[in-house]
Formats: C-alpha cells, sequence, structure tokens
C-alpha cells in the first residue's frame, strides 16, 4: 500500500495534522494517523470500508472482537456501536488508516446488475467483515483521492470512481456481507431496517415484540437474528446508542446533563449518570470536566 499509504500521509501534512482524525471535506473520507496505542475509545460505526495502512487496531461490538492489521480492510455493513483501540503504533510508524463511507442507496441502485454471490444466504451473519486489502480497490482509492485534489477533476471524475468504488465492493470479497443487506428478503435486510427504526427516535420506548412484527419476524426469531448481526442485543444496542449520542452532545454542547438525559430518553439524571459512568469509566459531568482540561 506504499502509494496510497504516502497519499494518506501527504494529505494529513498538508492539513497540518501531526496527530488525530482528519474529515477531508473534499473527498468524504475521514484519514487517522496516531504514534502510540490508545485507550479503548466508544463510537458509532455507520456503513463503512476502512483500510488499515499501517499498524493495527481491536475492535469490539458485543461479543465479537477482531484485530485490524496492516494491509487489511474492514466493512462494516450496519451502524454498529464499536469500542476499540489502536494497538500497534509508533512514533517511527504511526497507526494510519482511511474510512471510506458508503452510501446503501447507492449499493442498492448497482446491485441489480451485479450476480448474487456465493455463500450470500449462509455466510456468518455478523455485520462486520475482514479481509485482505485487494489491490484494485487500493488502486481505485488513491484515483479517487487524485481526483478530488482538483475542481475540475472532482466534479467530473471523482463521483464516477465514488460509484466505481462502491461497484467494485459488490464485486470483492466483501460482496456477500453487502449483498445480504442489500436483497430485501434477506434477514440481513430486515435486520439493518429495525437497526434504522431504532436509530430514527432514540428517547422513544424500545418494544422488542412490536420492532420484530414490524419487519415480519416472530419475537424470539428476530432477537436471535438481531443479535447474531449486531453483536448485541435490540435493547442493549438502543441503549449503547443512546449513552453514544449523548457522549457527542456533552463535549459539542454546553446543554444540562439533565436535559441530555431527557432527550435519550431517561426518566431520571441518576439512572443516566450510572449508565454513562458504567460506560464510560467517568460520570457525564466528570467526562465533560476532563475534555475541558485537554
Amino acid at each position: 500500500m506504499t502509494e496510497l499509504l504516502a497519499s494518506t500521509t501527504a494529505l494529513m501534512d498538508r492539513a497540518g495534522v501531526a496527530q488525530g482524525g482528519l474529515a477531508h471535506a473534499e473527498s468524504g473520507m475521514h484519514f487517522l494517523r496516531f504514534e502510540a496505542p490508545s485507550p479503548l475509545q466508544a463510537a458509532v460505526y455507520h456503513p463503512l470500508l476502512c483500510l488499515v495502512l499501517q499498524g493495527a487496531k481491536q475492535v469490539n461490538a458485543g461479543a465479537h472482537s477482531l484485530t485490524v492489521n496492516s494491509g487489511q480492510s474492514l466493512i462494516v455493513s450496519h451502524a454498529l456501536p464499536i469500542v476499540s483501540r489502536i494497538t500497534n503504533a509508533t512514533h517511527d510508524t504511526p497507526y494510519m488508516a482511511l474510512v471510506f463511507p458508503l452510501d446503501p442507496d447507492l449499493l442498492r441502485g448497482l446491485a441489480n446488475a451485479v450476480p448474487l454471490a456465493q455463500g450470500v444466504r449462509n455466510h456468518d451473519p455478523f455485520s462486520i467483515r475482514l479481509c485482505p486489502t485487494d489491490p484494485v480497490m487500493e488502486e481505485t482509492l488513491t484515483r479517487y483521492l487524485d481526483q478530488c485534489a482538483g475542481d475540475e477533476t472532482r466534479q467530473l471524475l471523482a463521483p464516477i470512481t465514488r460509484q466505481e468504488i462502491h461497484a467494485r465492493l459488490l464485486l470483492g470479497p466483501h460482496a456477500d456481507v453487502l449483498q445480504k443487506l442489500l436483497w430485501q428478503e434477506t434477514t440481513a435486510s430486515r435486520i439493518f431496517q429495525a437497526t434504522r427504526e431504532i436509530q430514527s427516535d432514540l428517547s422513544r420506548r424500545l418494544v422488542v415484540r412490536e420492532l420484530a412484527d414490524r419487519v415480519g419476524m416472530s419475537n424470539s426469531t428476530f432477537f436471535e437474528h438481531f443479535k447474531a448481526v449486531t453483536g448485541t442485543s435490540p435493547l442493549q444496542y438502543q441503549k449503547d446508542l443512546r449513552l453514544l449520542n449523548a457522549r457527542d452532545a456533552l463535549h459539542r454542547t454546553s446543554t444540562k446533563v439533565s436535559e441530555i438525559a431527557f432527550r435519550m430518553g431517561y426518566e431520571s439524571s441518576a439512572q443516566f449518570s450510572r449508565e454513562y459512568a458504567r460506560k464510560f469509566g467517568l460520570s457525564p459531568r466528570q467526562d465533560r470536566a476532563a475534555l475541558a482540561v485537554k
């Protein structure tokens, strides 16, 4: 991945980001560089392609744990609460990665032209897939970055290459996990529908039986497949999303803790603070204060 790593490093150097994350507006991609292993960090991963260009990272979703090494790529097909940490990074060889957000509607529009991948119906249903990075995908992403650097190529060529990246995902080693998501009759597509509904209103009380009915599954079957696809139960999934969204609001705004708790569907600030501290190791107020010190 020499060329793609060099392009990513040069881009972050030009942006003046020696360490941390860079949201690259021109390409819509996100770039990461860290010079030391990190503590555990919690975040919501939306459908994405992640290439680890250097170093290694551990990713945990529910009971599932994956280590993504240099030269490997990760696909996430559903929005998932993730706990991760960088495990291999030094000053001379920092952890480097790029994240390419996926557009499910674009994938769906391309899917009808793609033959159904073998194993779609019987493969491991978990919605994260790890595999060696396809050299053709490396070249396509490098070309996409180059096109995003100029105004004319960004307007004329980059959209075509962005579509090509999505198409190659449907043809490459990640095809089965994505095609399961896109075929309407598959379990994965129904669970995707359920996760979208949970995300649409996190303050709403979740009744698993009613959600199962809406996606056309029995209560027990829905619970079993939801956990298989997301790595967690529906109620825990909602709780994790609530806490991650609450943490984001705490860090980005000065809104009162009690108001954030209410917006996230908690009936008491005390319950919210207990669950927040259990998840992140600090109370909401302590976490906000710690961020202010940094």
